[in-house]
């Protein structure tokens, strides 16, 4: 099966060979630091080896949870935040329909072969008015919740929560209500985990030694995915194989250490911040999970490389200009997908009066690979280095590659930063003031 592959050839002209022979070293120690666990942040490495050394117990109940959900439910709300929903909205949106939710109970078993609940989100903000329409959209449809917080403290998650299982028990009573709530917490402690027990809510852990925006590997990212009919299966094994291809290859060879050294390169020529760029609209939520991985690992102690992302082509009639003639504080990480999956050949008209027929004969997706190719050159002769990362195409396993790729990247580049790439001390000051100014006594 291809792999995904990483390029840096679009940037070339702006990394000398000089600088791949300075910063290997530096690069290849911080990579030995975090494989021997020496490292700051070391007791949070669980997802390291995560691939090939999950509960195996436990994932089964994950994919027998996921049938269940399946049965009993015309909706999933999934309760969570950041790492707690981020992972699993990726990999919905980059292996499924883009409008899953919007297809009939029908149109869903037609696609996957099988009865899928609509799966919505919920705990990720503070508006009363989202909340309100997500209740009004499941009126009186049968629904489950997965709430997801390792604490079961969370202000967003924890009101989410008080509002949706107030609705189920009030509509199946407290018994069934208790078979619909499929909570994934902490293993024994935790304000969720102590309700858990009390009410009898199948639950799943969050491993003590994998940080939040490290989790989608584990029943965090799981069970939704499986409740939605993704092969997680094929997920796991595209990231086990990503494990062993990054562990063993040399400097030269080494997709992940390569990213490594040129982001951090580019980074000590001051270009700030990295943009996240895709031509997919299934990579969007892709973006949003590597943005919160790289944010809270390396934005600390004054260092790190912004993470922002752009939607192409769409942005380009937004975003465009400012990449092409702007600060030149930035350079573009571009996902691009072999295989989009789907295909609609251009026909000639009769009348040519919006002068497309010169497109006749092509698919759309070679015009769209076309437009990445043309702006890929124009941003670079303005000024932007561009690296390319190559996906085969939209599947569960290549999905499990690029999260392990990232996730490794992520804490190699890290340490390279010199700082811990595993805490993030910075959260906590949001909530501090939030908290006092609501009257929370301490």
């Amino acid at each position: 099966m291809n792999q995904i592959t990483f390029d840096t050839r679009a940037a070339a002209q702006f990394i000398q060979p000089s600088e791949w022979s300075a910063i290997e070293p530096q690069v290849s120690a911080a990579a030995k630091l975090l494989e021997r666990r020496k490292g700051p942040g070391n007791e949070f490495l669980g997802w390291l080896d995560l691939p090939v050394k999950y509960d195996r117990a436990e994932y089964r109940r994950v994919l027998a949870a996921a049938k269940r959900i399946q049965k009993q439910a015309e909706v999933l709300v999934v309760i969570g935040i950041g790492g707690s929903y981020l992972g699993a909205k990726a990999a919905l949106d980059f292996c499924g329909h883009h409008f899953y939710n919007n297809l009939t109970s029908k149109g869903r078993r037609q696609w996957l072969g099988k009865n899928l609940p609509e799966i919505y989100f919920a705990g990720t903000n503070l508006s009363s008015a989202y909340l309100t329409h997500l209740i009004e959209l499941i009126g009186d449809r049968s629904f489950a919740i997965n709430v997801i917080s390792k604490s079961g403290t969370t202000t967003e998650p924890a009101i989410a929560f008080r509002l949706f299982k107030k609705i189920l028990e009030s509509k199946y009573g407290v018994e069934e209500a208790r078979k619909r709530i499929y909570a994934t917490t902490d293993s024994h402690k935790g304000a969720l985990k102590t309700l858990a027990d009390q009410e009898g809510y199948e639950t799943f852990v969050v491993p003590d030694d994998v940080g939040g925006r490290f989790s989608v590997l584990t029943p965090v990212g799981l069970l939704p995915v499986a409740a939605a009919g993704i092969d997680t299966n094929e997920l796991l094994r595209g990231a086990a194989d990503a494990r062993a291809r990054y562990k063993s290859a040399p400097f030269e060879s080494n997709d992940v250490l390569q990213y490594v050294a040129a982001r951090n390169i580019l980074l000590r020529k001051g270009k700030e911040i990295e943009l996240m760029v895709n031509y997919e609209p299934r990579l969007h939520y892709v973006a949003e999970w590597w943005k919160q991985l790289f944010g809270e690992s390396e934005g600390k102690d004054g260092k790190g490389i912004f993470p922002a992302s752009v939607d192409f082509t769409s942005d380009l009639h937004s975003m465009g200009q400012y990449i092409q003639d702007g600060r030149r504080h930035l350079f573009e990480t571009v996902l691009e997908i072999t295989d989009p999956g789907a295909e609609i050949v251009l026909e000639k008209e009769t009348s040519d009066l919006d002068g497309l027929n010169y497109l006749a004969g092509l698919t759309l997706d070679e015009v769209n690979k076309k437009a990445a190719e043309g702006t890929r050159q124009a941003h670079l002769d303005g000024g932007v280095p561009n690296l390319t990362l190559h996906l085969p195409a939209g599947t569960p396993y290549h999905l499990g590659e690029l999260f392990y790729f990232f996730e490794k990247a992520c804490a190699i580049s890290g340490y390279l930063l010199g700082v811990n790439p595993f805490d993030q001390p910075g959260v906590e000051a949001y909530k501090k003031n939030m908290f006092r100014l609501l009257g929370k006594k301490s």
